[in-house]
């Protein structure tokens, strides 16, 4: 990825070193509130309807109550086995480059969604904080640790990044590359696009209404949708800045495998359970990335109507 010597977002917030006190992932958004139509602004101030929603809903109930609650394994974003402590002057030094590469990233996300929210759906776009931390943090959705993987939280309308996770892609993950964590951080504005949208507002209410398999499968819907956000972000930002060089998309599409549901499953030795699944497989998140950075359109990226994930 084209990156070095471009503009750095000024809403990154370096609280590295900083601790928090207390115990709270890649692709999930954290605590956020839902309306039950799954309705979004369109156009001049018309209305998108994500046709089907209650219906399926009904549908998800009556099979939480037929099949069970789908136990055996809970799927999930990235986790991190906890922050690296005493860092050489060289780790330091790339630490900081991932910082810089960090905001330069967010820029991105900014120069693409501020102009595309209002062109699309009517809606202006503001622009989240990006908070850097080591070890754990306290955000307006409670403590977390850096074990948790990136997220965001919609109170405060923040997300937040131990820069140790850009080693796990590495070490953990074996997924190379400068445009894997790109992806990571674009996924994040995904679910900070979808609370602008009030569409995250709406996931919630409807999941408060239903059992947990067809909890669980409101929040693959909707993680699905960050990783179709994030594509057409790749889009975008390649269409304004260039910034695509040689291997990138294929860097994200081995992201994406490396953290669907069904791939963290088998490689924690437990057994594939869709109905646990929270995030998708790995074919589904590789399907919607490459959805919206095939057509660069997010509403295109309408994963609560679509006939099949």
């Amino acid at each position: 990825m084209k990156w070095r010597g471009r503009r750095r977002s000024t809403n990154v917030l370096d609280q590295r070193g900083q601790g928090a006190s207390r115990g709270g992932g890649f692709g999930r958004s954290r605590a956020g509130g839902m309306g039950r139509h799954f309705q979004i602004p369109r156009g001049r101030g018309g209305k998108v309807s994500f046709s089907g929603i209650l219906i399926m809903i009904a549908l998800f109930a009556i099979a939480y109550y037929l099949n069970g609650d789908g136990s055996g394994g809970s799927g999930g974003g990235f986790t991190t086995s906890g922050p690296s402590q005493n860092l050489t002057a060289e780790q330091k030094a790339a630490q900081d480059e991932m910082a810089e590469f960090t905001a330069v990233v967010l820029a991105d996300t900014e120069d693409v969604w501020n102009p595309l929210l209002p062109e699309a759906f009517g809606q202006e776009y503001r622009e989240p904080k990006l908070v850097l931390f080591t070890g754990g943090v306290d955000s307006g959705c409670g403590f977390a640790s850096s074990a948790v993987g990136p997220f965001y939280c919609p109170a405060g309308e923040r997300i937040y990044l131990d820069l140790d996770f850009f080693s796990e892609l590495l070490n953990r993950f074996n997924v190379e590359g400068d445009f894997a964590p790109a992806y990571v951080i674009a996924h994040e504005v995904g679910h900070h696009v979808q609370t602008v949208l009030g569409i995250s507002a709406q996931v919630r209410e409807a999941k408060s209404e239903v059992g947990k398999v067809a909890g669980n499968k409101l929040s693959v819907m909707q993680e699905l949708q960050a990783d179709c956000f994030a594509g057409v972000w790749a889009n975008r930002a390649d269409g304004i800045s260039q910034i695509l060089e040689p291997g990138d998309i294929q860097e994200a599409m081995n992201a994406a495998e490396a953290i669907g549901d069904d791939t963290l499953q088998r490689q924690a030795g437990r057994n594939v359970v869709p109905d646990s699944f929270t995030h998708g497989t790995s074919a589904q998140r590789q399907r919607w990335f490459m959805k919206g950075y095939q057509t660069g359109d997010p509403l295109q990226c309408d994963t609560y109507s679509a006939r099949t994930l």
